[in-house]
């Protein structure tokens, strides 16, 4: 029986301050997640639900395995672990072994030689089963050695690539914000699919794409691939998890998701991205100020990543934008703002303090997330029609 075909604990990172919303992911997934920590969070599941999270997860960085834990506080109990496990029933004997270690807290801090024990005791395994030295000329595996309190960790990866990377982005814009952040923002947000909504600084239009993926229920890794699939011991389980998640998607739906930019390179880029996503009919971009957003309908949100001024703006002149922006969200009505930006004058400049404001990191940047909160949509804007909108009216952003 192969390691893949019973329960198994399955380990999902996520950025700092992003984890309760992988936590409320994984619940609508019908999972029992476990408590966060270090940014990441365990559940119990099989192969399908290994898959099932890497193909649904929006918010979730790499998706692993727990292959084994153990006491390391010794070079020797950490070989000796190793080698208790049965890698005969995890890796063919072709497998390709990459080993990355980390150590927070614990006698065992060489990162070089955690990995390297921890590769010897999987080739001495490989020599005690066939003889001879791994050949290595197969499928990569990416085996992880993590050391806290003196506890080995020891996971596989079966995203491959980073889960953030769902594969509609060609080309980055200034100052791209990730994937799986972008979602994690929407989710913190107010914003439903059924409420207009706006990115005045849409740059590539990550945050737009983002929100229509969400809109109609799209698997954010329904167009990728991930290194389970080629697992030679794990049952074949990624086209009936695709199948479930093309099943989800909700195609009819209508959706009021505009972005802005006062480039008009950058808009050409959100544009190409959001065709690539199969979303370029849900997202109306279009060049504009930010001075000159407006819109007819209330009861929206906002969500953006503006430039923070690290850059690409002196602090005079992002001032002079933080307060344009403030001045013309305080015309749409009843509408909600979420911000975030590394400066620690947006509030000022904004004019406005944030109802809540929770630290995010975009990458390893330590950022304010700002919640400008309007009031509640009342039942008839919610259900308001808006049949016949123009696509070309600058005034219905």
């Amino acid at each position: 029986m192969s390691f893949f075909d019973g329960e198994m604990k399955i380990r999902v990172s996520a950025a700092s301050g992003t984890e309760a919303v992988l936590k409320r992911e994984l619940t609508a997934l019908g999972y029992t997640p476990g408590g966060a920590e270090r940014g990441r969070v365990d559940f119990e599941g099989g192969m399908r639900d290994v898959a099932r999270a890497n193909v649904f997860l929006r918010t979730a960085g790499r998706v692993r395995i727990v292959i084994a834990e153990f006491p390391a506080r010794t070079f020797d109990e950490l070989y000796e672990g190793m080698r208790a496990v049965r890698w005969r029933d995890i890796l063919p004997g072709d497998a390709a072994v990459a080993v990355s270690a980390k150590s927070f807290s614990g006698k065992l801090f060489s990162l070089r030689d955690i990995q390297k024990i921890a590769k010897k005791a999987i080739a001495d395994d490989y020599a005690a089963r066939f003889g001879g030295r791994m050949p290595e000329s197969g499928e990569r595996y990416d085996i992880e050695v993590s050391i806290a309190s003196d506890i080995a960790s020891v996971t596989l990866d079966t995203s491959g690539v980073g889960l953030h990377k769902r594969g509609y982005r060609v080309k980055l814009g200034e100052a791209p914000i990730r994937e799986t952040l972008a979602a994690a923002m929407l989710l913190l947000s107010v914003w439903r699919a059924d409420r207009p909504f706006l990115d005045p600084f849409c740059g590539s239009g990550t945050i737009a794409v983002e929100a229509a993926l969400i809109g109609t229920d799209t698997a954010p890794g329904l167009r990728r691939g991930f290194a389970f699939e080629k697992f030679a011991l794990a049952p074949k389980v990624a086209s009936s998890v695709r199948e479930e998640a093309e099943e989800r998607v909700r195609r009819d739906v209508k959706l009021r998701i505009r972005g802005g930019d006062i480039d008009p390179a950058a808009i050409k880029l959100a544009r190409e991205h959001a065709e690539r996503a199969g979303m370029g009919g849900h997202i109306h971009f279009q060049v504009q100020d930010v001075r000159d957003i407006s819109s007819r309908f209330a009861h929206g949100v906002i969500v953006t990543n503006p430039p923070y001024g690290e850059r690409l703006m002196k602090k005079g002149e992002l001032d002079g934008l933080y307060a344009s922006f403030g001045r013309a969200f305080a015309r749409l009505d009843e509408w909600s703002a979420y911000v975030i930006t590394s400066s620690p004058s947006f509030e000022k400049s904004f004019g406005r303090r944030a109802d809540r404001v929770r630290v995010l990191y975009n990458s390893e940047l330590e950022c304010r997330f700002y919640r400008f909160l309007g009031a509640p949509p009342a039942r008839r804007a919610q259900d308001e029609d808006v049949a016949g909108r123009g696509e070309d009216a600058k005034e219905d952003i």
